[in-house]
Formats: structure tokens, C-alpha cells, sequence
């Protein structure tokens, strides 16, 4: 039985694209908001971290009533490193809206999403936006996205897909990018024309299996999922089967559907419909939801292993407690393991030593976007370099993760990025170059990528543009130079003073300013030679009775470079950490003792 009056649709696109604007768009249209009211740009984003970093990161649900049918719209991150979110919120969809540039055509991980897509044979919808664009080629953008669906293998039936031409920060969307249409009313159509309505059978035993969890500090956890069978009420009997297979009986005490921007609470929801419900208290996300007396069978949600991991510890700076309220191992560990139960795409387990706990994710943005929370919420700790995670294969040979790397640069620059990639283990693959720009694929190792982005962008001036996202593991490939220039590191603790900088910095590239509060082992700049310096940062002038020659010298400093945290990490070396407060993100030494750090040098060179 068609379940006419549903939809569910999921939104696909690359970062930047336009797709929380056009979701604030479709909003407007179905009249969510009245005229008059004061809505934030990106209702969607409502995480601090998405407005400021202008990405999606975590899957949200919404819902949209147009012509009798309500309309459950699933916006996906577009980030590859959240790929973990991707996969399993396609299980809910029929159908997608792929959004594209109609400048830049499909990117990297526009296709990353959209093979999950396909391979779930989900109806898709090329929405071609910034039609207004100057430079705009909606026609050409349509062609890529064409030969991209072939290469992804594509059905004939999927490769027929309708087109849209929209300008989604106008509220435009048209069936030929050449008409005079002023509204979004042709993609609600179109949203009602292609999109299969569910296909369920309404008195069947109820069936959900949980895609994503939310937590309430009233309620608990609440496990959403998209009801594939029956008729869910509050207050029903039911069997949580787990992943592994173990059963036990629970009872749902409130069932939500998704109004608009929130939830309702309903007594009942129909097979087909999105649904949020809460009693499951230890809800995982692969739990299925069903009858106990004729239990349904789900296939387990099948979610791609992490590539790349780090070690949190308590911080053990001098300085520790002076910017955070929580900064103990146990408060550390705890928050973690809270973590881990929401989270399914990171893997956190204890180490096996007990100093600390490793957290396992799809890159060095996945793992920073937990670090910010932590930091945002009180917490001080401190991270090491992350390591990518190997794997062994039948014959005993190691494994590491490749990543497929794109480069878009002018072509100018084109032989200074491909020279960059080599030096960090790409292997060119494709390349493509038109009037003004070179397009470059390769393929490179996990390990290449840390620092990779700054290192193109100095190279080519600021001109290029990189993507990356993990393609398969494949052979190691060696061992790979690592930073070739030293540290320059605070031999003392207290505050940096503009004289000491100003001679430091004719040995290299400071990271401190005039007082900023330092300690012995932390890293206040990068020396211009290979090898660490220890350096003095409270060097003073030695006042004489006589006056100098340059005694009125003006001290003209070069400003210091500031680091994000994602640039922090991969920044540092193995022997090297990174301390995150709430206001301060420091690198620092491992070993902070320079006669520690000699000891351990000379058993090293022993051993």
C-alpha cells in the first residue's frame, strides 16, 4: 500500500552549495514562517560550530505540508569526514534532492554521498543552484552530473533524472533556467511528481530500525528511525532487537513525528513516516524496533570503519585550571564514554595503559568538531598527533587508508601543486585543464593529507582549492618525511617579552605575542633550520648606566602565526601535543623537561 500523502526525501550536496539556504527557502514557501517574522539565515545549522564553520554537520529531520502531503526532508552533512551520518540517514529517504553549483558542477564529496545514494536506489533530483551566478553554466553542470551518475554505475532508469534550475538565496526554482518562475513552487512539484510515496503494508507487525539517536535531559534518549511497518502507539509492548542479537522488552512511553522545525507528539504513527520515539533506554543507533509477538528481521546498518585516530589526556601544563572548570582525567573519561554511546561513526576505547582514551574517527575535522565541543563545554585536556589507523590483511602485509585528493588550481600554479602533492606521497591520477584552471586527481595516503591544505595554499599563493575523502585501503607505502623545520621551545615558565621576541624572530616564525603566559617545553615558534632550539621568551634588556647606540631602537615585531586546531594538529610531531582550553589552543613538548627530554633522546639511541 502507497502511502500518498508522505514524502521523504533526503538533501545531498557538497559544502558551500546552497542546500541549508534552499531548505530555508522550501520553509518559507510552504508557509512554516509567517511573513513578517525574524528568522535566522541557515535555521537549520543551529549549532555554533556549523554557523561559524558554514558547514552541516549533524543530520536533522524537518517537515514541510504542500497539497495535502507532508513532506519529511533529511538534511545530510556534506563533509566527507561526516560520512558516518550520511550512511545511515539514507535509510530512511525514497528519494534525494542532489544540489550542485551550477559554477563549480559536482565536487568530490557531492559524489562520495551520492554513491551511497544510488547504491539504495533512491529517486534523484538534480537541483542546479546559483543559476545567478556570473560565470553560471547550468547546462554544463547538468552534463557532469550525468557522466558522474555513469561512472557511479547508475541505473537507466536513475540516469532519466528531472532537472531544476534554482537561486536559492533569490527563492527561485524553474524548469528551464531561461523562465521568469519567482517562487520554489516547481520543486515542491517536482518533490511530489518523482519522489516515490512509501511503500508499506499498514497492518503487518510493527518494524523500525533506530538511524540516529538524540538525547533529552528530561527524557533520555530518543531513537529516530523511519517506521517501516504497523502502527506504533504510546505506551505499546515492544521487542529491541541489537545489533548482536541480543532481545530484550521495552515500552514506548511517547511516540513524535517531525512538525515543521520540531517534533509533535502523536498517540500514533502509521508505517512510512519519520519517527522519534522514547522508553528505549539504552537506544543504539542499528537497534531494530518490533513486535514481540512476530519480531521482523533487519539487515544491521553497515557504517565505514574510522581512518584516523588520537589520544585525549588530562592536561599536565603548568597552567592547567587556569581557563577550564573541568579538567580531571575521570570528568575526561566519562565524557567520552557519554560520547561514545550517541556516536556511532567515532570509535572510543580506553588505552590499554590507562593514560588515556583514544578516539577514532574519519579525519582530522571529524575528530577537531568533538575536540571544540569539549572545549566550548569547560574542558582542558590535551591530544597528540593523530595517527592513521592500519590494518593487517590475510598475507600479513600492512594496510593503510588511501584518500582520493582533488585539486582545482589556476593553471599557473599547476606545477607547484602537483610538485606538493608528490612530496607527500600523491600519485597523480587524472588531469583535466581548460583557459584558466587545472583540475588534478590523485591519489595519496592517509598520512600525506595532515597538513597538506596549508602547505597548497602556500604554495599556489591562495589560489587552489583541495578536497579530499577516504577511498579504500590499500598497500603501505613507506615512511614519509615529516616536518622539516624545528621548534623553538620555551626553556622557562612565565610571560613572553618584546625584546626576547625581537631577536628570536630573525631565527624564525613565532607563535607567541608579548604576554602570553608560557612554560618550559611549550612551542613558541618554528625555527628556520631543522632541529629543535630551546629559547628564552622573558629575555630582558640589561640596563647600563651608559646610554647605547641603539637605545632608542623601536621594536617592530612581525605578528605571531595563530593556529586552529585542526592546523595545530597537523602541525605537530609524534613527540609533540597539542593543550586544548577554552580560550587557548597551545602546542607543547610531550616531555616538557629539556634534561628529560635529553635522557630520553640518549636511551632512545641507546635502545
Amino acid at each position: 500500500m502507497r502511502q500518498e500523502h508522505l514524502r521523504n526525501v533526503a538533501i545531498i550536496a557538497h559544502v558551500d552549495h546552497g542546500k541549508t539556504t534552499l531548505v530555508d527557502r522550501l520553509l518559507y514557501t510552504s508557509g512554516v514562517f509567517r511573513k513578517n517574522q525574524q528568522v535566522a539565515e541557515r535555521v537549520l545549522d543551529s549549532n555554533d560550530q556549523e554557523r561559524e564553520r558554514g558547514i552541516t554537520i549533524l543530520s536533522k529531520n524537518i517537515s514541510i505540508h504542500y497539497k495535502d502531503v507532508k513532506i519529511n526532508v533529511i538534511d545530510t552533512p556534506g563533509h566527507a569526514d561526516f560520512g558516518g551520518e550520511v550512511e545511515r540517514v539514507l535509510n530512511m529517504a525514497d528519494g534525494a534532492l542532489l544540489i550542485v553549483d551550477a559554477y563549480e558542477g559536482p565536487k568530490p564529496q557531492t559524489r562520495f554521498v551520492l554513491s551511497h545514494a544510488l547504491s539504495r536506489g533512491l529517486r534523484i533530483i538534480v537541483v542546479v543552484n546559483k543559476i545567478d551566478r556570473p560565470n553560471a553554466d547550468p547546462e554544463g553542470a547538468v552534463d557532469k552530473v550525468f557522466d558522474l551518475m555513469v561512472e557511479l554505475g547508475a541505473s537507466d532508469e536513475q540516469l532519466d533524472f528531472p532537472v531544476i534550475y534554482a537561486s536559492a538565496v533569490n527563492g527561485y526554482a524553474r524548469y528551464s533556467a531561461e523562465d521568469d518562475n519567482m517562487d520554489m513552487i516547481p520543486l515542491l512539484d517536482a518533490i511530489l511528481e518523482e519522489v516515490p510515496a512509501p511503500e508499506v503494508d499498514p497492518d503487518a507487525p510493527v518494524a523500525m530500525q533506530i538511524c540516529t539517536v538524540d538525547h533529552s535531559s528530561y527524557e533520555g534518549r530518543i531513537g529516530v528511525g523511519r517506521l517501516r511497518s504497523g502502527t506504533l502507539h504510546e505506551k505499546e509492548q515492544v521487542l529491541v532487537v541489537k545489533a548482536d542479537g541480543a532481545q530484550r522488552n521495552a515500552m514506548i512511553r511517547k511516540v513524535y513525528t517531525f512538525e515543521n522545525l520540531g517534533k509533535a507528539e502523536v498517540p500514533e504513527v502509521h508505517a512510512g513516516d519519520i519517527v522519534a520515539v522514547i522508553g528505549i533506554e539504552d537506544a543504539d543507533i542499528g537497534d531494530v524496533v518490533t513486535d514481540r509477538e512476530n519480531p521482523v528481521e533487519m539487515e544491521p546498518i553497515a557504517v565505514e570503519e574510522p581512518t584516523m585516530a588520537v589520544v585525549f589526556e588530562a592536561s599536565t601544563s603548568p597552567l592547567v585550571g587556569r581557563e577550564g572548570d573541568i579538567v580531571g582525567a575521570r570528568q575526561l573519561h566519562e565524557r567520552l564514554m557519554r560520547e561514545k554511546e550517541s556516536n556511532i561513526s567515532m570509535r572510543i576505547t580506553e588505552c590499554e595503559d590507562g593514560s588515556g582514551v583514544e578516539v577514532a574517527g574519519r579525519g582530522v575535522l571529524h575528530l577537531s568538531v568533538l575536540m571544540e565541543t569539549m572545549r566550548r563545554e569547560g574542558f582542558e585536556f590535551q591530544v597528540g598527533r593523530p595517527q592513521v589507523v592500519y590494518k593487517i590483511d590475510e598475507s600479513g602485509n600492512k594496510l593503510e587508508p588511501i584518500e582520493e585528493a582533488t585539486v582545482d588550481v589556476p593553471n599557473d600554479y599547476a606545477g607547484k601543486a602537483i610538485e606538493v602533492m608528490g612530496t607527500a606521497g600523491g600519485i597523480m591520477e587524472d588531469m583535466v585543464s581548460d583557459e584558466t584552471m587545472t583540475h588534478l586527481t590523485f591519489r595519496i595516503p592517509s598520512r600525506g593529507t595532515m597538513g597538506l591544505k596549508t602547505r597548497i595554499l602556500n604554495a599556489t599563493h591562495g589560489e587552489a582549492i583541495l578536497f579530499h575523502h577516504f577511498k579504500e585501503y590499500g598497500p603501505f607505502s613507506g615512511e614519509m618525511m615529516g616536518r622539516r623545520n624545528g621548534s623553538m621551545i620555551a626553556m622557562s615558565t612565565g610571560k613572553a617579552v618584546a625584546y626576547a621576541l625581537d631577536t628570536l624572530q630573525e631565527r624564525g616564525r613565532m607563535f607567541v605575542s608579548p604576554g602570553d603566559e608560557c612554560y618550559e617545553g611549550m612551542l613558541v615558534g618554528e625555527s628556520a633550520k631543522e632541529g629543535d632550539m630551546v629559547v628564552n621568551v622573558e629575555k630582558t634588556k640589561q640596563l647600563g648606566n651608559q646610554r647605547s647606540s641603539t637605545a632608542d631602537k623601536a621594536i617592530q615585531l612581525t605578528p605571531p602565526i595563530t593556529f586552529t586546531l585542526e592546523e595545530a594538529l597537523e602541525y605537530i610531531q609524534d613527540d609533540e601535543q597539542v593543550e586544548v582550553t577554552p580560550l587557548s589552543i597551545r602546542m607543547r613538548k610531550r616531555i616538557l623537561s629539556t634534561i628529560d627530554r635529553k635522557k630520553e633522546a640518549k636511551r632512545m639511541m641507546q635502545g
